[in-house]
């Protein structure tokens, strides 16, 4: 994957163990041309499809290539609008697909997405992929994950340590392409990176099965190739369940 001086960027994606389709998918897109990539940066995402093995595929690619066309040639100027206007037309492309073929009715996906702009991150979020910073080698959480585990751990109603066990922590609460709409989920002011610091974006086929600490460590002392390579193996000795998507971009 070709990218501009002053980014080191991998990314890998897995069947996993015990799936017989990978309905995860993943792009990094940057302009070529010199003039736009210093207003529009670089857009890498992840979504996480659902809805039976063609459903789920065809809901992730969609959202991806979606988004990734609509970020590059809208008219908006800020990066964050252009993002949050991609993910409503991914929403609405994957839920017109669906109309038209009963066979994918209730496909939806997970999808994350950040866009790189000079010094400054900005993301948008729907559904329980996550995008992480690691800085110093502190791992932080930027995105808050849409589950229903999610819910009962912000309202009180479980504790921290019932969610992993929690027979529906896979269940989401929101998703592009179901329901009338979607509320991304974005920061609100650009998030400003310094040298050295590193982004991973992932599916929760590697969150579910690799620790925060692990997931702290591994890029802190690898490259973002080796640190792809070791997360998605650790996530398959211990099962690997789901499909395992992972970017990590690391900043000169």
């Amino acid at each position: 994957m070709k990218t501009r001086p002053g980014l080191e960027l991998a990314s890998l994606s897995d069947l996993g163990c015990q799936r017989e389709n990978n309905e995860d998918s993943f792009a990094y897109w940057e302009p070529g041309d010199d003039a736009a990539f210093e207003h529009l940066g670089r857009l890498a995402v992840v979504a996480d499809g659902m809805g039976g093995c063609q459903g789920g595929h065809i809901a992730s690619l969609l959202a991806v290539e979606t988004i990734q066309h609509v970020y590059s040639s809208s008219a908006q100027a800020d990066p964050q609008y252009r993002l949050l206007e991609a993910f409503h037309e991914a929403h609405r492309r994957i839920q017109q697909r669906a109309q038209k073929n009963s066979d994918l009715r209730g496909m939806g996906t997970t999808c994350t997405a950040f866009v790189l702009v000079g010094r400054y991150l900005y993301y948008s979020h729907v559904g329980d992929s996550r995008l992480y910073l690691l800085r110093a080698g502190k791992l932080r959480l930027l995105t808050r994950d849409h589950t229903l585990v999610a819910h009962l751990l912000e309202t009180g109603a479980i504790r921290a340590h019932q969610a992993g066990d929690h027979p529906q922590k896979h269940v989401l609460t929101s998703a592009v392409g179901v329901g009338n709409e979607i509320e991304p989920d974005f920061p609100r002011d650009p998030v400003p990176l310094q040298p050295h610091d590193l982004v991973l974006l992932c599916t929760d086929g590697l969150w579910g099965q690799v620790s925060d600490a692990e997931m702290q460590l591994i890029p802190s002392t690898e490259s973002p190739a080796a640190a792809c390579r070791a997360l998605v193996q650790l996530a398959k000795d211990r099962g690997g369940p789901d499909n395992i998507t992972v970017q990590i971009a690391r900043f000169a």
